[in-house]
């Protein structure tokens, strides 16, 4: 008796949950439809606001995903950051391996003969600078790179570093009268890179790490036994009384 009342009851408990988890889920519904509804009314009768841009600066969030900078001279290429894009549009060759010099923090070995992003392909979704091991792709503050023909979207990372830069200039702004907030980003970007400008001519060319410095041979009478080294003193001192036993 006691067990068909607990199968009676069993169907009636399973059937109050599914009754709670349906009306639970009809309100998260309509919870998430409200808010959504009050961004969308929010933003639909806000004031509307038109940037004059170029005259005037827009606004960039601070993790906003531009155009990339790249340091070519900490970079090891080791393929890792095209290995993770999504998209295939990161291209690497070298002449040999390279790896970090511990001493001054940059690579060294082969040459990087290229790196190329192509840009009418990525979706800077920033999956490249994240697995990389030394830092050096970076998603840039750079929001414009216009072009007349799609060759124009693959920027040669290698020839940028050639003229000492880090990040692919927009059209306009390689005019000599610029506003004042696009010179004062132009300066920007030049400053960072002028320091590592003679370190990014280096990364084109193949270059060894220095050689260690040879060690010391060690001392070898540090080397010998305590026991082996006798003092003088010591030998003299207990001569006579040596003979002075052999006597009696």
């Amino acid at each position: 008796m006691g067990r068909g009342w607990l199968n009676r009851q069993a169907p009636d408990a399973r059937r109050r949950t599914d009754m709670r988890d349906y009306f639970r889920n009809i309100y998260l519904t309509i919870k998430t439809i409200l808010i959504g509804m009050r961004i969308t009314l929010r933003y639909c009768f806000a004031r509307t606001i038109t940037v004059q841009y170029p005259d005037v600066a827009p606004t960039i969030q601070p993790r906003w995903r531009g155009f990339h900078y790249y340091e070519i001279e900490k970079c090891i290429a080791c393929d890792l950051c095209a290995k993770a894009c999504p998209v295939d549009c990161i291209y690497i060759e070298k002449t040999g391996a390279r790896k970090v010099d511990k001493q001054t923090g940059l690579a060294m070995g082969g040459a990087i003969t290229r790196y190329a992003i192509d840009y009418s392909k990525c979706m800077f979704c920033a999956l490249c600078t994240e697995p990389c091991p030394t830092g050096c792709i970076h998603m840039g503050n750079n929001y414009d790179l216009s072009g007349y023909d799609r060759a124009s979207m693959v920027v040669e990372f290698t020839e940028l570093a050639k003229q000492g830069l880090q990040t692919p200039m927009p059209i306009w702004m390689q005019k000599r009268h610029l506003p004042e907030w696009a010179q004062q980003m132009k300066e920007q970007w030049l400053e960072r890179a002028r320091p590592m400008r003679e370190e990014m001519l280096l990364a084109l060319t193949e270059r060894k790490p220095a050689p260690k410095p040879a060690e010391k041979p060690a001392d070898k009478a540090a080397d010998k036994p305590a026991a082996e080294v006798v003092p003088d003193k010591v030998a003299t001192a207990t001569k006579p009384a040596a003979e002075k036993a052999a006597s009696e």
